[in-house]
């Protein structure tokens, strides 16, 4: 019975896994029919955009070529042969045929040359006049090839609607589904060793993690560092002789040192100085001592 249990939760498991993922990729990735007809709708109106502009250049027989989103709500325009003409044109004409086409009017239009890239006019558009950028009107734009992207700020999407709130409703009851059977595994105590601490001044030496803290600072020791300090606070306010730290820490295993153990020392001494009841001192020709006030 035990057993029949246990795979019964792990076929809910896996089930409840599988239908959130479909679900998740269905609901998030299935393009909404109000965007892809708002897509067409742009499409068809760059292009009414793109023939008012051939027949300012009086150009009745070159083309224009396929519109594309190239990005969310990101359109771009492109035409065959090269043309000319005045940004308050394209402006007009823009804004007449977004109208039509009853296009949002919050938008940024961008004209680009083929050649390098670069943005050789462009202006914006806000339902607010005075947030409405429309510089350098008047100045001509000499005939070149050029793309013209338009891009539709702060579209509202169509998440809103009642059937993807119904979808949003199944996607959150599978969770809640999920999380009912799950157990919360019980939090690991923390083991002896890993709480185990020597206080020196205000720090907190932990020598099994290799660690000094002085309330929320941490301060990495290295292997040597840790080994030399153990035994500074296993003897407080007690010369240790060089002979037994090198002893101790390099050659029993069989490491002999020269400087090795002032470099050591030195480190120690800055790691430890934002504490001044404590002091590393070395005591001339004989050793080091650890001066901690008790």
């Amino acid at each position: 019975m035990l057993f029949t249990a246990i795979m019964s939760k792990k076929r809910i498991y896996s089930y409840s896994g599988l239908i959130l993922i479909v679900l998740s990729i269905w609901l998030f990735s299935k393009p909404s029919s109000e965007q892809t007809e708002f897509s067409e709708k742009v499409k068809i109106s760059l292009r009414n955009v793109g023939n008012q502009l051939l027949l300012t250049n009086k150009d009745t027989t070159s083309l224009i070529l396929p519109v594309k989103e190239i990005a969310s709500s990101k359109y771009e325009l492109s035409f065959e042969s090269k043309l000319a003409f005045e940004p308050n044109t394209l402006v007009s004409i823009v804004e007449e045929s977004f109208e039509k086409s009853q296009l949002p009017k919050v938008y940024r239009v961008e004209v680009i040359q083929c050649a390098d890239e670069e943005v050789a006019y462009s202006y914006e558009v806000s339902q607010q006049e005075e947030k409405t950028i429309i510089p350098c009107a008047g100045r001509l734009l000499p005939t070149n090839c050029y793309t013209i992207q338009v891009r539709f700020i702060a579209r509202k999407s169509s998440f809103g609607k009642v059937s993807n709130y119904l979808y949003l409703f199944v996607l959150i009851l599978f969770i809640v589904m999920e999380l009912l059977f799950l157990k919360k595994k019980p939090a690991e105590k923390p083991t002896a060793s890993s709480q185990t601490y020597e206080s020196i001044g205000s720090f907190h030496f932990y020598p099994t993690q290799n660690k000094l803290v002085k309330q929320t600072t941490e301060i990495n020791l290295s292997k040597k560092e840790c080994e030399l300090l153990q035994i500074f606070v296993a003897n407080p306010n007690q010369i240790v002789t060089r002979d037994e730290l090198t002893k101790k820490v390099w050659e029993d295993n069989g490491v002999i040192v020269g400087r090795s153990l002032d470099t050591y020392i030195s480190k120690l001494r800055k790691k430890l100085k934002d504490d001044e009841s404590i002091k590393l001192t070395n005591v001339h020709g004989v050793g080091y001592k650890l001066e901690i006030d008790m």
